[in-house]
């Protein structure tokens, strides 16, 4: 009796013996390459990523609209994670900021080891993201009005903060006590970093002195609560600030909804933990539309510094967004495969 893979259905009919190759992943190089078809016709080679899937309302989106909307959908208004740069090109005057504190540099004083060390980790993020870190810190102008801009990126480890995401925040807020000028805190962080422990638990308590300092000193601070602002980030600095902004739909809060439903054992409300819940229960000032998040920070440092908010403030319309151009047609979204019809039996 023949063993496995001694009778095939190849080129040569049914039933046919056709030697298995000695690796099986390694194809006859004798064989011509077909093309790819399909019941339709030949296969056409799309590029991708061309098409994202919202992740609150399952809608398809073409990238390009979709990034010239700042990453908002287009169906439910649900507000993306925003990286770092892209996030200070649109709140900063063009050409206006100017990075600061770039020295300061990550290390693994605990000799953390996981799957990955982690100071294998951090050279891995490092280069994949081009950032030293998950903060962004520098001066720049809003409208014309000078103010201290400290951005984090979700991107590098998700935003967690550190020993260097802690320096920045003090020493950002510390530069905006000299300069006298407004502090805009971008939070957007799972929380404190494992990696670095206890060290990580420590710049909770150095931003939220130093945020103190600069309030003490007369200055005025603002904080952004982004989608998602959790654990440490939330229970430090990015609470403690004069202003507290939230983008509609962003999580805020310190342990997630799942892990408080589980310890209570009770089913949470509607909501909960979304901005739009704390701002109803007091915890945050104002909702803010990414589209409008510049002309209300631009308000918000004219008053700060004495400015006339009214000429400060110019709001622009929620959809102001540059168009697609007319002239390259936006393609079909990706369809399913049709499917077969079954054939009516015969009586």
């Amino acid at each position: 009796m023949p063993g496995f893979g001694a009778v095939g259905y190849g080129p040569g009919g049914a039933g046919r013996y056709r030697a298995p190759p000695e690796n099986p992943n390694v194809t006859d190089a004798t064989e011509p390459k077909t093309m790819a078809w399909t019941r339709f016709g030949k296969k056409k080679d799309m590029p991708g990523g061309l098409w994202i899937k919202c992740e609150s309302c399952g809608g398809m989106l073409f990238r390009k609209e979709f990034e010239q909307k700042q990453r908002v959908c287009g169906s439910c208004g649900y507000h993306f994670t925003l990286p770092g740069r892209e996030r200070i090109a649109l709140t900063a005057d063009p050409g206006s900021f100017q990075e600061r504190f770039t020295e300061l540099m990550p290390a693994d004083r605990l000799g953390f080891n996981d799957k990955v060390p982690y100071d294998q980790k951090l050279a891995q993020t490092q280069q994949k993201t081009g950032e030293t870190d998950a903060l962004i810190a520098g001066t720049a102008t809003i409208k014309g009005i000078p103010c201290v801009l400290a951005v984090m990126n979700f991107q590098f480890l998700g935003g967690s903060m550190g020993m260097v995401v802690g320096e920045k925040v003090a020493r950002a807020a510390e530069l905006a006590a000299e300069l006298g000028q407004p502090l805009i805190l971008f939070a957007c962080s799972g929380g404190a970093r494992m990696h670095e422990g206890a060290v990580s638990l420590m710049q909770m308590a150095k931003t939220c002195g130093a945020l103190a300092l600069l309030n003490r000193k007369g200055g005025v601070s603002i904080s952004v609560m982004t989608h998602p602002t959790t654990g440490g980030v939330t229970a430090s600095f990015a609470s403690v600030c004069d202003f507290l902004i939230g983008e509609p739909g962003a999580l805020i809060g310190f342990a997630g909804p799942r892990v408080i439903a589980t310890t209570i054992k009770k089913e949470l409300p509607k909501g909960f933990q979304r901005s739009e819940f704390l701002l109803e229960k007091g915890q945050i000032d104002r909702i803010v539309l990414r589209a409008q998040m510049r002309d209300e920070l631009a308000r918000l440092l004219a008053y700060a510094t004495g400015r006339d908010p009214v000429a400060a403030f110019k709001p622009a319309p929620a959809a102001a967004v540059e168009a697609p151009s007319v002239a390259e047609p936006i393609p079909e979204p990706p369809a399913e495969k049709p499917k077969r019809a079954r054939k009516a039996k015969k009586d």
